[in-house]
């Protein structure tokens, strides 16, 4: 079907498919107190005593936790050389971060943080139910034999464009739990293929992420024996996201950094369904409240949020009902339609959403490659437009005037979320590193 934008100022760019920022009119304080809203701010702080109860299992499954005692984090980067490669150097961009999710152990993503929680706290809820953990028991005990071969007579499906099918099928199979993958035929064969070494089942699909993700839905509602991790609709998902911006807090508090109205907080999250940007959002706000600005970032042909956001529609409206095609090579980014959970979450509480074209993607790979040897796939790389908009574009620059900001972004924030690319093996790396040179 055919969807008409509102009038926007935005509107003309999202659907001639050029970069662009839109500001959310609905965006307004307290949002988090909704007390209609699905996800509450105790739901955060339950997710974080998971996480925590697990960390021995984890540290058991995954040798390379041992440093962390089980606990899946990542680094917090301060732009030296790029922020001057990218053209931040000026005071008023204020102090600038790379969230390093790119290089979370695990699975290489900012889905170890959704796709590891789900998997684990299902096997955890199983285990009891069916009598094999009982309280007080040493949890570390899931990862032995008598477990794995319980693990073994069910399937852990999911669809996915990539990382989220990685983060759930080495999950899986580290606990023995058989493991299905349904990919969108943009998935890269990259990622289909080291699923299939470690013994995951991938089933690929013609279509796009959608059509994998109800395929994928469609074959565990025929089987009890499938639990199916629903990336348009998990709260679990949603809520091991939500965690990492705790560690966020402590990492800003252990350099002597200050968020409040003085010292505003501003994310930028690369988005795809939206379950990972979502979460980090809603945990962000229950951690900073209304001194952090949180905005979506996406490939101007796959603007699902945008579209959906600005829409104001109860329905899910696809990119495609705009015209646009959801071709990119930001592979994790190329989804038609937002979930309707996140939608439904950030109606008040998402600042805004900005659109990039796939040759910036590229370009701030290599630069993050050059200059302090940050390694990224392109998906990951997005978030590094969100200073230039909200400093220097007019409706950044409006949006920080509503806010009460606007004389304060030299002592702000920004931290953009740099969310896979650790993983990608070596030789896909130089082709992404050839290609943008090429379009240098």
């Amino acid at each position: 079907m055919a969807f008409h934008l509102p009038n926007d100022p935005a509107s003309g760019d999202v659907t001639s498919a050029r970069p662009t920022l839109w500001v959310n009119p609905l965006y307004r304080k307290g949002a988090i107190d909704d007390p209609s809203l699905p996800i509450r701010p105790e739901d955060v702080e339950a997710a974080r005593a998971n996480w925590q109860r697990l960390a021995p299992l984890l540290e058991t499954c995954f040798p390379e936790l041992a440093a962390t005692g089980g606990v899946i984090r990542s680094d917090l980067i301060e732009l030296g050389d790029l922020r001057q490669a990218i053209g931040y150097s000026d005071a008023e961009f204020g102090t600038l971060f790379v969230k390093a999710d790119s290089a979370l152990p695990v699975a290489g993503s900012i889905k170890a943080r959704g796709g590891v929680y789900e998997v684990f706290v299902f096997a955890e809820q199983l285990a009891r139910r069916e009598g094999l953990l009982k309280d007080g028991q040493d949890i570390r005990q899931l990862a032995g034999p008598e477990a794995k071969a319980f693990f073994s007579r069910y399937t852990i499906a999911v669809g996915s464009t990539g990382n989220l099918g990685l983060s759930v099928g080495i999950a899986a199979r580290a606990l023995g739990f058989k493991a299905t993958v349904h990919m969108s035929s943009d998935a890269k064969a990259w990622k289909v293929e080291r699923l299939r070494n470690l013994g995951v089942e991938v089933v690929r699909h013609d279509a796009d992420y959608t059509s994998a993700v109800e395929n994928a839905r469609i074959a565990a509602e025929a089987d009890p024996t499938i639990y199916f991790v629903d990336d348009e609709q998990s709260r679990q998902l949603f809520l091991g996201y939500s965690v990492a911006a705790m560690e966020l807090a402590k990492q800003l508090e252990d350099r002597g950094l200050v968020v409040d109205a003085e010292h505003p907080l501003f994310l930028y999250l690369p988005c795809g369904i939206g379950g990972a940007p979502g979460g980090v959002t809603y945990g962000a706000k229950a951690v900073f409240g209304d001194n952090v600005h949180c905005f979506f970032v996406e490939p101007v042909q796959s603007p699902c949020a945008l579209v959906q956001m600005m829409s104001g529609s109860k329905e899910l409206v696809s990119v495609y009902d705009v015209g646009l095609t959801n071709k990119t090579e930001a592979d994790g980014m190329a989804v038609a339609r937002m979930s309707v959970l996140v939608a439904t979450v950030m109606r008040n509480m998402l600042a805004g959403v900005f659109t990039v074209d796939d040759p910036s993607l590229f370009r701030w790979l290599l630069l993050a490659h050059e200059t302090q040897g940050i390694r990224l796939e392109p998906s990951a790389t997005a978030g590094f437009a969100g200073p230039e908009f909200i400093v220097k574009h007019p409706r950044g620059r409006a949006f920080c005037d509503r806010q009460g900001i606007v004389d304060r972004l030299p002592q702000a924030t920004h931290v953009v979320w740099t969310t896979g690319g650790s993983f990608v093996p070596q030789q896909q790396f130089e082709n992404f590193l050839q290609t943008a040179a090429a379009n240098r």
